[in-house]
């Protein structure tokens, strides 16, 4: 088999948030068609545990641990240098090293990288053939961000924003090929970097249907008198947290007045000081799970309020594989082509979700009843047809 050099900003396991089942699937896959060598960070000191499951995946593994503090501090290397923040973060000659080692070790020809900030690893000496999974416009992101902030805050956010899009602009140009989570995030860069849109296209994410399905049997963790609606994903993420502290402050009260049962279930690891304070009467955050399909299964229905988003949610499709009734914003539904046919509600101001939330809490009597959502997921967002479609970008 030929050897394929896989360099990730975060270790590939274990998957359970949005890159790290995206990156896992996909090195999964390559490991059946090429020699695999991994290169990676672990900026979550639980993960060093997950090594040996991808040492049996992989040719050659290089883990090396990133302290986010560290590396925020050392972004600020950026301001001085004339880089996005965002590549200071990863510099290590650890890395490079090994990158440089591997490379010529192997005769290596092709490289995938996962998350653009990771081509810093890559030159012209090293004459390969480079794709790029920028999964999501990170750039754009910098600019919502800034959206919210002031001052310093604003100025940082935006000069990000810029000088990330350039980085990304020069990375593209010079890969092979490139590709981002959804068409719709794919059409955004081309419309902003025309230049390389012949080498842009997209790869969905993919849910396994199998493991998230409605057909098995788990036991509630919930109480016998609660009715609950769940969020679900990493709680120390900004987008995450922004979208459960509009909820629980915005619209989760109105809902609690009606219908006194209900209880708010933040589901996911890490929770922030911010989270966490959130928790109380009618709000349950319960840090890392082990299993967040028995809160989908069990829920009267799932909710996705984020403000501020770019590419797919899986959160969303994994509750929609399960077969739950989802409402969500038009930010959290972008990439995910829904119709009037799905169990799925948009909203984008509390006054309408407070609405749809009611009329949902209303109707759903039974925990997981049929609809038209896991049919959608097993047809349109399938690991198989996705996978595939990163092959023929490899081998063309």
């Amino acid at each position: 088999m030929q050897d394929l050099l896989f360099l990730a900003h975060r270790i590939p396991y274990p998957p359970n948030k949005g890159d790290k089942i995206r990156s896992y699937h996909f090195l999964k896959h390559l490991t059946s068609k090429y020699k695999v060598h991994l290169g990676t960070f672990i900026d979550d000191p639980n993960d060093w545990k997950y090594t040996g499951k991808l040492d049996a995946l992989c040719a050659e593994t290089c883990y090396l641990g990133l302290n986010p503090l560290q590396s925020k501090i050392k972004s600020l290397q950026g301001l001085l240098t004339g880089d996005p923040l965002s590549l200071p973060y990863y510099k290590n000659q650890a890395m490079q090293d090994w990158v440089d080692k591997t490379i010529k070790t192997h005769s290596i020809k092709k490289v995938l990288i996962f998350s653009s900030v990771m081509a810093r690893f890559i030159n012209k000496t090293h004459n390969v053939e480079m794709i790029v999974d920028f999964v999501d416009v990170d750039s754009d992101k910098w600019t919502q961000y800034a959206a919210s902030k002031k001052g310093i805050g604003k100025w940082i956010y935006q000069r990000e924003s810029r000088y990330l899009f350039n980085y990304e602009k020069t990375i593209a140009e010079q890969a092979r090929g490139s590709f981002f989570v959804s068409e719709q995030e794919a059409a955004l860069f081309k419309k902003l970097a025309p230049e390389v849109s012949e080498k842009v296209t997209h790869i969905n994410n993919g849910v396994d249907t199998d493991y998230f399905s409605p057909g098995q049997t788990f036991a509630t963790p919930y109480l016998a008198d609660e009715d609950a609606v769940v969020f679900t994903g990493a709680m120390d993420y900004w987008a995450n947290v922004d979208a459960v502290k509009w909820f629980a402050e915005e619209v989760f009260p109105a809902i609690t007045k009606k219908y006194p049962t209900v209880k708010f279930y933040i589901v996911g690891s890490r929770p922030t000081k911010e989270v966490e304070a959130l928790a109380g009467n009618a709000v349950v955050v319960t840090g890392a799970v082990d299993d967040v399909r028995p809160y989908l299964a069990h829920a009267k229905l799932a909710v996705a309020p984020l403000r501020i988003a770019r590419g797919i949610q899986n959160k969303v499709l994994e509750a929609m594989a399960m077969g739950k009734y989802v409402i969500a914003t038009s930010a959290a539904m972008e990439g995910i082509p829904y119709n009037e046919t799905l169990a799925v509600s948009v909203s984008d101001t509390a006054d309408t979700m407070i609405g749809q939330v009611d009329e949902q809490l209303k109707k759903t009597a039974v925990p997981g009843s049929p609809n038209n959502n896991r049919d959608f997921v097993m047809a349109t967002f399938s690991w198989e047809q996705n996978l595939n479609r990163l092959l023929a970008l490899l081998q063309t």
